[in-house]
């Protein structure tokens, strides 16, 4: 197959044009869950590819963006590989340069969550050497941290079992480079922390809670007589359309800069009840308009 029939040249400085390649590179904390986001890229059809050295990265896109067949490609890049001994966003800036648009995910967890999942497999930190746990993870931390600060899509997945990251995974990259950009609404407590990985964050509060009225107490967000309690309050309907019209106006500018995938944190004390069904109608409103959305009630079932 001849290089002319697959990629095309750029106006300006002849520098070819490979950004019809759906390249997604994933890195992050050891422990976080990179091998379950590699699997749930796999599943909707990413051919993957885990720990390349640096030198083959370049190389790996080259090859990809020749293959109809691998027009989908991820690359899983962590301090195993030797591309942390250079410089990671070097190699992001390099392909950059060459004409792809890479998307890069970072996976990321509270240190005492990766601390235990350490723990319950049985392995040592690929940094820890003779020291401490603790102390691997701290030195990933500062190795990796324009990385994470450079990140498309962030995701913590402190409070995700591996069958809820792999389901976020799948909704938030299936069919990207056909799709418009997506969003994940995440409802969460307040008491339990603001989610990290959130692109917005939206408090709820100000509306009436059901927990004060006994016969919603027990029921969720998700409960069609607790959702009409939360969205038939005064202040519900010009909070939704405000907030519809404010993320409406970003959708655009995600989109062109390469940002497929938005995460809309929502909200108020404990998880249960406003924040899901703000979150539940936001997403219904979104997909309405032709815009995938999605939820993810983070805090449900921890009450």
């Amino acid at each position: 197959m001849s290089h002319s029939a697959t990629t095309s040249e750029s106006h300006g400085g002849g520098q070819t044009d490979r950004s019809h390649l759906d390249l997604v590179i994933v890195t992050g904390i050891s422990g976080g869950g990179r091998s379950t986001v590699a699997r749930a890229l796999e599943n909707i059809g990413y051919f993957v590819v885990d720990n390349l050295p640096e030198a083959l990265v370049a190389q790996m896109a080259e090859l990809a963006s020749h293959d109809p067949a691998t027009r989908r490609t991820a690359i899983v890049l962590d301090v195993r590989s030797h591309a942390f001994t250079i410089d990671l966003m070097g190699v992001i800036d390099q392909l950059r340069e060459a004409g792809y648009k890479p998307h890069l995910v970072f996976v990321d967890a509270d240190d005492d969550v990766i601390i235990r999942r350490y723990k319950k497999v049985r392995r040592s930190h690929p940094l820890q050497s003779d020291g401490l746990l603790a102390d691997g993870i701290a030195a990933e931390r500062a190795i990796l941290a324009p990385a994470r600060l450079a990140a498309d899509t962030l995701i913590d997945t402190t409070h995700l079992n591996e069958n809820q990251l792999r389901s976020r995974v799948e909704n938030a990259f299936v069919d990207r480079s056909e799709a418009p950009v997506q969003i994940l609404f995440m409802s969460f407590g307040f008491k339990y922390g603001i989610p990290l990985d959130a692109d917005f964050v939206a408090d709820v509060r100000f509306l009436p809670n059901p927990h004060w009225v006994p016969q919603l107490r027990e029921h969720t967000g998700q409960h069609a007589e607790v959702s009409k309690y939360v969205l038939s309050q005064e202040s519900a309907e010009p909070f939704l359309d405000t907030y519809q019209r404010l993320i409406s106006a970003t959708t655009e500018g995600f989109e062109r800069e390469g940002k497929r995938h938005m995460t809309i944190a929502i909200g108020c004390t404990g998880g249960k009840h406003r924040s899901v069904a703000i979150s539940e109608e936001l997403a219904t409103r979104f997909d309405t308009i032709g815009i995938p959305a999605h939820t993810h009630h983070r805090d449900l079932g921890r009450e």
